[in-house]
């Protein structure tokens, strides 16, 4: 090979390597802004168990979109929707009289119908969570209260206090988000809120199967 061909071929690869530098430069600063809008809530809290490493936290992120974001979530017949809204309902009605019994009961709800949904199995909680962050990022959070404070059983778990009335009704609320998300077969995948998840406390705009409020019809106020 001449010298001329040497050199030439030594140019094209250079102008290879710094067109390949100022492309991933580029996906590198949309990185940050891309992820935050996905991500919203879960951003910061996968930055802060970080300990403010962003730059951490969006590699994390940018793994469970490359192992999850081509998910496509299968849809509910009418009959498989009736099932699900059943369960919450029951698990409304038990709050009033065996609350923290409800909570692991919606616990367990969720994980089932995550999985119904073409989630991972809930037996892998955390590679399901890590899923449902990428297509229910804004609501996933309900879900990993709801489990910890189900999981903690009546006298906590390790270096945990048994969590009070108070804390599992809020529990369950949050968890109902991501519940009324999982059974919306148009809720896109990110920033959706469902329009019967926007009331608090005992609103009976809680609903999926109209039968009960949030937490029974007897539930009591302050409950």
């Amino acid at each position: 090979m001449s010298t001329g061909m040497i050199i030439a071929v030594i140019v094209v690869v250079a102008a290879l390597v710094l067109a390949a530098t100022l492309v991933m430069r580029g996906r590198g600063r949309q990185g940050g802004p891309d992820l935050k809008r996905r991500f919203g809530p879960e951003y910061q809290r996968t930055v802060a168990r970080h300990d403010g490493d962003a730059k951490a936290a969006e590699r994390e992120l940018t793994e469970r979109l490359e192992r999850h974001g081509k998910l496509r979530e299968r849809p509910l017949e009418p009959a498989e929707r009736e099932q699900y809204s059943a369960r919450w309902t029951a698990v409304q009605e038990r709050f009033v009289e065996a609350p923290r019994e409800a909570v692991a009961e919606a616990d367990r709800l969720l994980s089932d119908l995550a999985a119904f949904r073409g989630y991972p199995e809930g037996g892998r909680y955390e590679e399901q969570v890590a899923a449902l962050s990428v297509h229910h990022a804004q609501h996933v959070e309900g879900y990993r209260r709801v489990h910890r404070v189900g999981q903690a059983g009546p006298g906590g778990g390790a270096g945990e206090s048994a969590a009070g009335t108070e804390e599992l009704r809020t529990a369950l609320m949050d968890a109902r988000a991501l519940f009324d998300d999982l059974m919306n077969d148009s809720a896109p995948a990110t920033g959706h809120r469902s329009e019967t998840a926007t009331g608090t406390g005992d609103d009976t705009r809680h609903q999926s199967s109209g039968k009960a409020g949030m937490f029974g019809k007897s539930h009591p106020r302050g409950v």
